[in-house]
């Protein structure tokens, strides 16, 4: 799965620039022949606006949320875009500057105000982003944006219009959840979130939201939250991104990568700080594995630690024979790979953001092991009898069980990121293939299929094509796991026209079933879903 392509011309430098949204779907020309079956919507979230004035936005997670939708109908396809009408987005368009802080770029009081005004403006604590640019999910018979903060936004999917902003705060104990929930059969929706648990020290909660009601009132007004993890500090909880599900039990991995509650709380409103500068690492305390059991939500106070590394994303997790499998996307280390993130690195010359790669964690696409049973061997021993993995897990002799992996992928600054897989059929269950798109020095250049059982791979790449994450969609006669398409959004700066399309791969072999090319740039996308 590792790159053969080099990136010269920096034409992946179009995909982190500012468009303009449509007024109304534009038709896409459209080559190959898309599946009969295959009549819905691609929706898709990222940053579309990089800076508001002359103040530019400094991360990857700091443009203005930018909605995009594909819809495939009887062979034919359109293409429309929106801004979401944030508080984020609509006070910077009207003040004409940036006026809410984002993730790496911070707010400043109005210059045009006297000192005094600036001065208590400081003081009237954090104002939190709603700049839903990450991911959208359905909850019930609606729609919503997200970002890792409280606040959702409501959209309506068939015309991207802005319906609501919603504050969890209002239904939950969270300060925030992930853009990563898992979403059951019947659409209950499972998310995880940090808190403030008993004596005011930080936790760690999973959240249930209902499906859709009978009586048509809002699911999210009977939220809940199942159970409860501890942390493993007091005032500084790990940044989470995902979590594992399997159909019984919860597995949450506590990292090092901290936020630090004080300096939020305090600095934030005095010296004018943003969400990156509250992190920091513990280099000491390793990585954690958490599991809780499901119904009822009931924490199994089981020491599970491995050696230190970053995940934002995982693949797939399972019960089997009395063990646990999860399958992650890490990153080796306890340097934050965000700090890599940052839109000055990602637009450098090619040479210069490989450099900068070569100092950073590097990734690896692992599979641990947990067993339920702690203590069916003795310890020193290895407590993993799965016979198709390496992994192992050893309890020590002052009780913790120290994991180690199996590596599925491992290349130097070869990333198997963004993972999907057939998730209706086998999301917590058993499976086999995992897509994931593939960062080349954080760029993204190929599609990747990955057998998690044999390691056999498979690649789809094109010079000068920067696609984005893709999102399998299973064909309705399906006989076989990995029979349906993949969706993903390619960018190809240097095209003399059409330089972005919808590419539509085959999900056994990579090999392309047909492309919905379009007259626009399209920026860099981050998460989404197909609506069928």
């Amino acid at each position: 799965m590792v790159s053969r392509i080099e990136h010269p011309a920096g034409g992946y430098k179009k995909i982190f620039e500012s468009c303009e949204e449509l007024a109304e779907p534009i038709p896409a020309h459209v080559t190959g022949v898309i599946p009969a079956w295959l009549n819905g919507s691609l929706l898709r979230l990222g940053p579309g606006l990089f800076e508001i004035g002359d103040e530019p936005f400094y991360h990857l997670f700091d443009g203005q949320a930018l909605m995009h939708k594909f819809d495939l109908k009887n062979g034919k396809v359109t293409y429309y875009r929106r801004f979401l009408r944030t508080d984020a987005y609509v006070r910077a368009m009207t003040e004409k500057r940036i006026v809410i802080t984002e993730f790496g770029t911070t707010a400043y009081p109005d210059p045009c105000k006297n000192i005094f005004s600036r001065f208590f403006t400081y003081f009237q604590g954090i104002e939190v982003t709603d700049n839903c640019l990450v991911n959208v999910y359905p909850i019930g018979e609606d729609f919503y944006a997200c970002t890792e903060t409280n606040f959702i936004t409501k959209v309506n999917p068939d015309t991207l219009e802005t319906v609501k902003k919603v504050d969890l705060c209002n239904y939950l104990s969270v300060n925030g959840v992930t853009a990563h929930p898992h979403i059951e059969q019947d659409g209950t929706v499972y998310n995880i979130g940090n808190c403030f648990g008993k004596n005011m020290s930080l936790a760690y909660n999973i959240i249930k939201i209902p499906p859709a009601q009978k009586d048509k009132s809002d699911p999210i007004e009977k939220s809940k939250v199942v159970v409860q993890f501890p942390s493993s500090e007091r005032f500084k909880p790990s940044y989470v991104h995902s979590f594992g599900m399997t159909e019984n039990y919860f597995v949450f991995i506590e990292t090092p990568i901290k936020i630090n509650l004080l300096k939020f709380l305090s600095l934030w409103s005095i010296m004018g700080t943003n969400y990156m500068d509250c992190f920091e690492t513990n280099d000491k305390m390793g990585t954690w594995f958490h599991l809780a059991t499901k119904h009822p939500g009931e924490y199994i106070d089981y020491k599970f630690r491995t050696s230190t590394f970053n995940v934002f994303h995982h693949i797939n997790c399972y019960e089997d024979q009395g063990f646990i499998v999860v399958d992650l996307c890490t990153w080796k280390g306890y340097d934050f790979v965000y700090n890599y993130l940052y839109l000055a690195n990602l637009k450098q010359n090619w040479e210069e953001v490989k450099k900068a790669a070569m100092s950073a964690p590097q990734p690896e696409v692992r599979r641990y092991v947990l067993p339920l049973d702690i203590y069916r061997e003795e310890p020193g021993k290895n407590l993993i009898s799965l016979p198709y993995t390496t992994a192992t897990a050893v309890m020590r002799s002052d009780g913790t069980i120290w994991l180690e992996p199996e590596v599925l992928f491992s290349a130097p600054r070869q990333a198997f990121e963004f993972p999907q897989i057939n998730y209706s059929k086998h999301s917590g269950k058993d499976y086999t293939f995992a897509y994931g798109l593939g960062l080349n020095h954080f760029i993204p250049d190929r599609i990747c299929k990955l057998n998690v059982k044999s390691k056999e791979t498979w690649v789809w790449e094109e010079p000068d094509s920067y696609p984005s994450e893709p999102l399998f969609v299973q064909n309705p006669d399906a006989q076989n796991e990995d029979d349906g398409v993949l969706l993903t959004i390619v960018v190809n700066p240097g095209a003399s026209k059409h330089p972005a399309y919808l590419l539509i791969l085959n999900g056994r072999d990579l090999t392309e079933i047909a492309r919905a090319e379009v007259d626009v740039i399209i920026p860099v996308t981050l998460h989404g879903m197909y609506k069928a």
